[in-house]
């Protein structure tokens, strides 16, 4: 897996913290600067841990499964992105408009939209991956659109939540499918 690989990774699994980071972003009238940067914190963090976890947990187990990780990749990926594409269909909103930064909170919403990235960690493992490098670009990115999610959202509103999971959850399940074809056809 390549970095064009990762990068798009890092994207897609941002979308969760960018739909959130928009609801965030409509919950406060005057958006202070530490508030900008508190999800992305947050989110940042945690998609950057959740991989990492996951990539140790499936190297443990990696060389039992080898012959068919590419079918594990792809049913991962595919219900991930397919759970983010279903859920960008949902009109539910259910994030409490006081004290939207209070840690508790922050710390349930990044654990929350950071699940799926533990599964993309156990992937990591069935590929030569430079792990840290991976956990950085997928962290940073984070980092980076929740920052962007939270200032959309207080600017221009909720028009773009449910587009942004719907994509990410798009390009994981297209990329699950990338790995499934190549290993069945190309490999």
């Amino acid at each position: 897996m390549g970095l064009f690989e990762i990068i798009i990774i890092a994207a897609g699994l941002s979308m969760d913290a960018f739909a959130v980071s928009i609801t965030l972003g409509l919950s406060v009238k005057k958006l202070k600067i530490k508030e900008v940067f508190i999800p992305g914190l947050y989110f940042g963090f945690f998609q950057a841990l959740m991989p990492l976890v996951g990539f140790f947990a499936g190297t443990f187990f990696a060389h039992k499964i080898q012959g068919f990780d590419h079918w594990i990749a792809f049913v991962l990926l595919g219900v991930i992105g397919g759970k983010m594409i279903k859920d960008s269909f949902s009109k539910d909103d259910d994030e409490e408009k006081d004290h939207p930064f209070q840690f508790l909170k922050m710390l349930l919403l990044a654990i929350a939209t950071s699940i799926d990235a533990l599964a993309v960690g156990v992937t990591f493992a069935f590929f030569e991956i430079h792990i840290f490098i991976a956990i950085t670009i997928i962290g940073l990115t984070t980092f980076g659109i929740s920052i962007a999610g939270v200032k959309i959202g207080n600017v221009f509103g909720t028009k773009f939540k449910s587009k942004a999971e719907f994509v990410g959850g798009a390009v994981l399940v297209l990329l699950g499918l990338k790995i499934l074809i190549e290993h069945l056809f190309l490999g």
